[in-house]
Parts: C-alpha cells; sequence; structure tokens
C-alpha cells in the first residue's frame, strides 16, 4: 500500500510539475559552446562556391569570425594560414566567416589576397550566422571536432602557439 501511494504521489507530481511546451529552449542553446554540436549554416566565397558547414563532418574544422577592419583579425591570420598548410593533408579545415554585414567584401578579399589566404572565406552578408553563433567581439573562433561537436571557444586574437595547441587536440581526437 505505501509503495502503491508513494507510485501515484510521483505520478502526480512528473503531471503538475511538467513544463509547458514552449517555456523552455527546446534544446536551443543562449549560445554556441564547448560541448555543443555546432549549428549548421550555409553561405557562399566570392568565387560564388556555396559552402555548408555540415559538408565538413568528419574533418576538424576552425570557424573564425572576422573582418579586414580587425586589427587582431588581420594579426592572426597569418598563424592561421600557417596551420592550415600545415596541417590541411590531415584533414583540417579552417572556414573564414567574413562580417560583411560590417565589412567591405572587396577589402576583405584584397586583405586575403594579400596574404595570400589559401582556406575558404565566405561572407555573411546579413549577419545571420553571426547571430547564430552569438558574435558580440571580432574575432571569434569555434574550435569544432570532426563530429561536429564545438571542443573550443576563443574570443579575441590568438597567438600561433594557442592555435596550434587548439588544433593538436582537435587532431588528436580524430585519430
Amino acid at each position: 500500500m505505501i509503495s502503491l501511494t508513494i507510485l501515484l504521489l510521483s505520478a502526480g507530481w512528473i503531471v503538475f510539475s511538467r513544463a509547458e511546451p514552449g517555456a523552455t529552449t527546446g534544446g536551443a542553446i543562449p549560445a554556441p559552446r564547448a560541448g555543443f554540436l555546432a549549428p549548421d549554416f550555409e553561405l557562399t566565397s566570392a568565387s560564388g562556391e556555396t559552402l555548408r558547414l555540415s559538408d565538413l563532418r568528419g574533418r576538424p574544422v576552425l570557424l573564425n569570425f572576422w573582418a579586414s577592419w580587425c586589427p587582431p583579425c588581420r594579426e592572426e591570420m597569418p598563424a592561421f594560414e600557417q596551420a592550415y598548410r600545415q596541417h590541411q593533408d590531415d584533414g583540417f579545415v579552417i572556414l573564414a566567416v567574413n562580417a560583411a554585414y560590417s565589412d567591405s567584401p572587396a577589402k576583405a578579399l584584397a586583405f586575403s589576397e594579400s596574404l595570400d589566404l589559401t582556406f575558404p572565406i565566405v561572407f555573411d552578408y546579413d549577419g545571420s550566422v553571426a547571430g547564430l553563433y552569438r558574435t558580440h567581439s571580432l574575432p571569434s573562433s569555434f574550435f569544432i571536432d570532426a563530429g561536429g561537436v564545438i571542443q573550443d571557444v576563443v574570443i579575441g586574437g590568438m597567438p600561433a602557439a594557442l592555435i596550434e595547441a587548439r588544433l593538436q587536440e582537435l587532431l588528436e581526437e580524430g585519430s
């Protein structure tokens, strides 16, 4: 009898304490962070090629939000290029998302050409992807493992040593 009473009270508690639909985030997170699946998006490069983040599954990805007018963004780009050239044969991809909603795509392309950047650069013209990732500062970088899970988020510029350390962690996870 006591067990039945406890069972009925528990069932009642579950029914009356449940959250109403729409009262929770429904699985959405306030800002993408380590341990969460990276939100998918699709953007276009200057050449018109459409790139989708989910198409890069199976490969470690450094997702970087940047602008050509941003001094820390400009400073870290040579280190990104060095890391990309060194590890692209390991499947590593850098996807540089230019904040075209606050930058000139022509200036961004001129800057990337001046450094001979070889990794993909795509343009977020309306800020929708920056909004999806809740980026409020540039540069903002997301280290995403081969399974599409964010492993680390770095706000602000990164020296080459930090880029390499984070990248090694991603590459070791994938092996």
